[in-house]
């Protein structure tokens, strides 16, 4: 099959070259480049590969799933053949499957159970410039595991990263810059009015885009409550032919694809999603971007030992992720509801979510790793101090590690499960104690 030319491909043999001569690799290309679906294919060929499967990371399911089914469209085949993909709850793999898409918490468990990552021959680390959590422990396990297995490629990929500092972290690793593929986005500013609420007037400008525009619009809001409130307040005042759909993490796989298919002939789609849709998507026939300017982050609260979640304002790197949906596939425009004169008071970037996040979690996995101290290993941004000893502190308590920091039978008990070590602390100890009274 013949594909379309994207601008990815003049970069892919100055790529395979790199991981060619070595087992590690950079690549920064902007979005609309191509990488997402162009990359592992294009290392398919490669001799390093022999018969062993790449696996490569993405931030989210939808993404994963999008990922696979693309490639495999583009060779030709049904998703679980040559291309698959394995999320939580849900896998379609087989024994002819060389391309597995993996969210990064499976990658972790999958090192973890695997050290050694057998039969695997590259693992591509997709989107690496949103800095999850997961995504920071899984690069600095890979490249632990690199150490045992010199045959392993591994590449980074991202959008807007410091090549640099991620190539000085995987021993000077060659860098590899493609260009995008982006059609001019006008942008429009409206002031935020104090006096209504965020949904009235995402709503609202959104109403006057689709009066003004052609295309389907893509809204981005903080969260689930607020998508739920905005999508009341369109209802009967759109046109017969738009069609409104909510996008967020908990919709069902087959309702989060209904939100991201192309409209059919003839009708507009209204996707209000939350950052899920900031990258790693193309949703056909999208030329329309309202952004709120607000996203809902997890934040740790030493005080309490909780994670909460907070709506921030968005960092200008994350605004402009917003703004170059609407230039996928075609010129559009974008409506930010915010100043123009606010853009400087935005932060760059997004804090790397290990800078802000409860560490328990991690210091669990690093203890089934083997490493109580997160020096012995090759982080971005090592874990701060203050997080990281209380993290300790807590699976102290729950008698996950001992006083050496090694895991314990409770700790392995405890990292089997998929939850905070509290709650998961909670369902074992319940489980043994109903085992004990039948």
């Amino acid at each position: 099959m013949v594909l379309p030319p994207l601008p990815i491909d003049d970069a892919l043999p100055r790529l395979t070259a790199a991981l060619d001569a070595g087992p590690f690799a950079v690549l920064v290309a902007p979005p609309g480049a191509g990488k997402t679906t162009r990359v592992p294919l294009a290392l398919l060929e490669a001799e390093w590969r022999g018969d062993g499967r790449i696996v490569m990371l993405e931030p989210r399911r939808l993404a994963a799933r999008a990922a696979a089914r693309r490639m495999a469209q583009s060779l030709g085949e049904a998703v679980g053949e040559t291309v698959g993909y394995r999320v939580r709850l849900d896998a379609r793999v087989s024994g002819k499957t060389r391309i597995e898409v993996v969210t990064e918490g499976v990658f972790t468990r999958m090192l973890l159970d695997d050290p050694e990552l057998t039969g695997v021959a590259a693992v591509i680390f997709d989107e690496f410039h949103e800095r999850s959590l997961d995504a920071d422990l899984g690069l600095a396990l890979a490249l632990d595991a690199a150490a045992l297995r010199e045959d392993l490629r591994i590449l980074v990929m991202s959008a807007t990263l410091d090549g640099a500092r991620v190539s000085a972290l995987m021993d000077d690793a060659p860098v590899v810059e493609s260009l995008g593929r982006a059609f001019p986005v006008e942008t429009f500013y409206r002031d935020r009015d104090p006096a209504l609420r965020l949904e009235e007037q995402v709503a609202a400008v959104t109403l006057e885009a689709l009066r003004t525009q052609p295309g389907s619009a893509l809204v981005f809001l903080p969260g689930q409550a607020e998508i739920t409130r905005t999508a009341e307040r369109l209802a009967g005042r759109v046109a017969s032919d738009v069609e409104v759909v909510p996008l967020y993490g908990q919709l069902s796989p087959d309702e989060q694809d209904r939100a991201v298919s192309p409209a059919p002939p003839g009708r507009r789609k209204v996707v209000l999603a939350t950052s899920i849709a900031e990258t790693s998507l193309t949703i056909e026939g999208v030329r329309i971007v309202v952004d709120s300017g607000f996203r809902r982050s997890p934040a740790y609260e030493p005080a309490t030992g909780l994670t909460v979640l907070e709506t921030r304002r968005i960092s200008r790197a994350a605004a402009e992720q917003r703004r170059g949906r609407a230039g996928r596939v075609e010129p559009g425009v974008c409506y930010r509801l915010w100043g123009e004169g606010q853009n400087a008071a935005m932060a760059a970037f997004d804090a790397p979510e290990i800078m802000e996040a409860d560490l328990s979690g991690l210091a669990l996995d690093l203890a089934g790793w083997g490493v109580s101290d997160p020096g012995q290993l090759r982080f971005l941004d090592p874990p701060p101090k203050p997080a990281w000893s209380e993290a300790v502190a807590l699976l102290r308590g729950l008698e996950a590690i001992d006083a050496d920091g090694r895991i314990t039978a409770e700790g392995k008990a405890l990292g089997r499960l998929p939850l905070h070590p509290r709650l998961a602390h909670m369902v074992h100890r319940a489980a043994e104690e109903d085992d004990a009274l039948t």
